[in-house]
């Protein structure tokens, strides 16, 4: 008999189960009880009535979906509000909105390296382009890389000098590009100096802002502008709406030549359907209430510092919070699934880390602060990982 074409499915998936490493959806329910560390809604403004309103209204008004391409019938006039408003409240010259911020990813990385280029000797072969990237970046900018097809050499995470030491080795054309702030630990990335060290070789830097946006700089304009390098000619970020802004998509901002180029290059532009019109509309309200309530961004910041003084305190041992992310290490994958599902069925829902999504393999739960937490739901909350947390 044929062999069946799926049978390594089930012995992959035999092998994951007996590692602890089998990933199950959970649907949640509209009006869970549950206090929610889990999700990124950072300000907590998903269920602001302003948002909700906003995407409301822009369904009734532009239709459920955008219909098409944003070069086809994907751009209404809300995208270019965005646009525009995302551009001047972060500081840079101009923005393109995609329908993820993961499709935001995928754009920058692959537009921006371009083809191989010629080294100007001839009949030397053209210098393939060099992306050089943090060892910690997100799965987007990993697959971008890949997708890149240049050159690409993984750095040790956050080291600005292994940085200036890879782009000294390399002729041609260069990029690096590194999370503002890492997803796992949410530690901070030395932006000022990658920035001089990529200077220094006439390399391009590109940051993913999804953690900063809302979080850091001033009014929660992101690590970017908190670096000062917002707006610079060799600067490009990428920020997601689904985190602080509390909605769905992704950007990407730079100057307006960059943005120019990615319309025209940008295959996760070009080939996909652009960003439903009420994600558009509840991602502007939002924009509009961090303007007027920027200290949302100073109390996330907070809330992520005293779940951590709690945590470490009593023993735990957490990564010190750089923005909105508190990652405790667990014993194991097991363990930490475990301490999980405890913590649910006490009424609060965290995050779990595991290999391979953990780049070091240590298991972790990771809890994301909110601004619209109340002091006594911080105490409560760090009561509960503390009585649920397993034996060491």
């Amino acid at each position: 008999m044929p062999q069946d074409p799926f049978d390594w499915i089930d012995a992959e998936h035999e092998r994951r189960l007996a590692a602890g490493l089998v990933r199950t959806l959970r649907p949640r329910s509209a009006d869970s009880p549950l206090v929610d560390l889990a999700g990124n809604d950072y300000l907590g403004l998903t269920r602001h009535p302003e948002v909700t309103g906003a995407a409301a209204d822009a369904a009734r008004r532009w239709g459920a979906g955008a219909t098409g391409s944003r070069l086809v019938t994907g751009t209404t006039a809300l995208h270019a509000r965005l646009e525009e408003s995302l551009a001047e409240f972060c500081g840079f010259e101009a923005a393109l909105v995609f329908s993820s911020g993961y499709a935001a990813n995928l754009a920058a990385v692959t537009a921006l390296c371009g083809p191989p280029h010629s080294s100007g000797v001839s009949p030397v072969p053209p210098v393939v382009p060099l992306v050089v990237s943090d060892a910690g970046n997100h799965a987007s900018l990993i697959d971008g890389c890949r997708l890149a097809r240049a050159e690409t050499a993984v750095v040790p995470h956050a080291d600005a000098e292994a940085v200036r030491k890879t782009l000294g080795a390399h002729e041609g054309r260069a990029l690096a590009v590194t999370d503002s702030v890492f997803s796992v630990d949410g530690d901070a990335a030395p932006l000022a100096a990658l920035a001089e060290a990529c200077r220094e070789h006439g390399a391009a830097l590109l940051v993913d802002d999804a953690h900063g946006l809302g979080v850091l700089g001033e009014g929660g304009r992101g690590a970017v502008h908190a670096a000062g390098l917002a707006g610079d000619a060799d600067v490009v970020a990428t920020v997601t709406l689904s985190k602080s802004l509390g909605s769905q998509g992704g950007a990407v901002l730079g100057p307006a030549r960059v943005i120019r180029h990615l319309v025209s290059h940008a295959r996760t532009f070009i080939f996909d359907t652009g960003l439903a019109p009420a994600a558009v509309g509840a991602s502007l309200a939002s924009l509009e209430v961090l303007r007027r309530e920027p200290g949302r961004a100073a109390r996330v910041r907070y809330v992520a510092t005293e779940l951590h003084r709690r945590l470490t305190a009593a023993g735990l041992t957490a990564v010190r919070p750089d923005a909105a992310v508190v990652s405790v290490r667990a014993p194991s994958p097991e363990a930490a699934v475990r301490w999980a599902a405890d913590c649910r069925t006490a009424g609060l829902a965290v995050g779990c880390f595991r290999p391979p999504s953990v780049p070091d393999g240590i298991s972790r739960l990771r809890l994301t602060a909110r601004a619209d937490l109340t002091d006594r739901q911080i105490e409560e909350a760090a009561d509960t990982v503390l009585r649920t947390a397993p034996a060491a």
